[in-house]
């Protein structure tokens, strides 16, 4: 198998690598919005943002997270509704209610509910 070198000039440093944050929450972890009144379980997390420039440049400036840290994707509840969001790690804290999140998806994802977190259903564990 061919061997697949990079070189750069003698003297010449490596390019910095970006910084990457480390995941605070797991899949089945419940969380909290902590400006906004809602809260969810992760059922997915991505390192750092994989959403749509129109999604990213929609959040009003003064409050818009940075790029560089995992964002969260939630099947979240607030006392009107369910829906799916997408959160930045910055804006997001634990919740220790321990009660379930009501939200129709759950079951299709997450088997168990124990110890204020959900267990992801063996068949979507990779």
């Amino acid at each position: 198998m061919p061997s697949h070198r990079v070189s750069f000039p003698a003297g010449q440093a490596l390019p910095a690598m970006p910084p990457v944050a480390e995941a605070r929450f797991s899949i089945g972890d419940i969380v909290r919005h902590r400006l906004f009144s809602f809260r969810g379980v992760i059922f997915d997390v991505d390192p750092v943002f994989a959403n749509s420039e129109d999604w990213y440049e929609s959040i009003p400036e003064d409050v818009r997270p940075r790029r560089d840290q995992p964002f969260y994707h939630l099947l979240a509840e607030n006392a009107e509704s369910s829906y799916i969001a997408y959160v930045s790690q910055q804006n997001l804290e634990r919740d220790d209610t321990e009660e379930p999140v009501d939200h129709p998806a759950i079951d299709g994802l997450f088997g168990q509910f124990a110890d204020g977190r959900y267990e992801l259903r063996r068949e979507h564990r990779h």
